[in-house]
């Protein structure tokens, strides 16, 4: 039988500790890292590909990976976040607990006010499960809301086998890059590579779990085969008309929202409260580190959409809209460059 123990965290929340499961992790993580293609993405963190996909070694190492695969067990009623890097995750975040907790909190006094979006709603991968110990989640409230940003294929079974929602949303692959390379920025004051070399690298599939179209394309096919498991999103929807976007994500979450909420502007107060101009300028999102890594701040630029059209040439722009073309072609997902 595994050795157990169950201590509380800070926060209160019971831990389990399998140290027989986590240290035939670690063997076999030791084992299987020096057998893995590795890469470097011009940033701090070397990758390494297991799978098909491009995860950051020295965050992750795969422990919190192979962890979260193995011991999570996915309940009916749970919610996950999903998708890639910079891509709105914070904002989906902050939209998808305030429609839940509406009734709960008010916009004077909900948590969004003095907690980072991502500790709401934590990443399992490299929060939950990248730890010494193993966590045990089945004290949380339903529904429980976590958050990955691991692709579809490499979801732990349970998530797959069970009935929980999946809110994907994506981004634009000019707009994310550029996220993605100010994020870098922020987070590593030696970052030298050019906008336009970190566009090439992005575009060949070489970034952090991506490739960028394998990973898109994984959810946006499971959202067609499984539409009542799978609500796929676009940032540049959101952008656009949020109001209608917010009612799509209630309806989907079982949280719909009541002719009463509509003409009350509940909606409209939600929106207002999850923008960027107001978490940006919280003194939460201002200060403070997220895992140790990244400066809250960092979470919260612009979220502009074209932004990407300042950083290319004519030329490298021609290029690069062929080469998402050809990526997307047959599968019957576009984006939009602007608004």
């Amino acid at each position: 039988m595994m050795e157990q123990t169950k201590t509380k965290t800070k926060s209160g929340c019971l831990i389990s500790s399998s140290s027989s499961m986590l240290e035939d992790i670690d063997e076999e993580v030791k084992q299987l890292l020096p057998t893995l293609p590795k890469a470097m993405d011009g940033t701090i963190f070397e990758l390494c590909l297991y799978r098909g996909f491009w995860f950051p070694t020295r965050l992750v190492q795969l422990n919190g990976v192979l962890s979260f695969q193995r011991c999570f067990q996915a309940h009916d009623e749970d919610i996950i976040v999903s998708s890639m890097p910079k891509c709105g995750t914070t904002w989906l975040k902050a939209l998808i607990f305030s429609i839940i907790n509406r009734t709960r909190y008010t916009p004077s006094n909900t948590p969004l006010l003095t907690t980072n979006p991502h500790n709401l709603i934590p990443f399992l991968e490299f929060h939950l499960f990248n730890s010494k110990e193993i966590p045990d989640l089945s004290t949380i409230p339903s529904p429980r809301l976590f958050s990955s940003h691991l692709p579809h294929p490499a979801l732990p079974e349970s998530v797959k086998q069970s009935t929980c929602l999946i809110v994907y949303i994506c981004r634009n692959p000019f707009d994310s890059a550029v996220s993605l390379w100010h994020h870098y920025c922020e987070i590593q004051t030696d970052f030298e590579m050019s906008m336009e070399d970190f566009f090439e690298v992005y575009f060949k599939g070489l970034s952090w779990d991506g490739p960028y179209w394998d990973h898109v394309l994984g959810y946006w096919k499971e959202s067609l085969e499984k539409p009542n498991k799978v609500l796929f999103l676009k940032y540049e929807d959101l952008k656009e008309d949020i109001v209608s976007c917010l009612k799509r994500i209630a309806e989907f979450i079982g949280y719909p929202f009541s002719q009463e909420e509509d003409g009350n502007g509940v909606i409209e107060e939600i929106a207002k409260l999850c923008s960027l101009r107001k978490l940006k300028n919280l003194e939460v999102n201002k200060n403070g580190m997220h895992l140790s890594t990244s400066p809250n701040k960092a979470f919260f630029r612009k979220g502009e959409v074209g932004e990407w059209v300042d950083y290319l040439s004519p030329s490298k722009k021609e290029h690069l809209v062929k080469v998402m073309e050809e990526k997307l072609r047959g599968s019957g997902l576009s984006f939009r460059l602007s608004i």
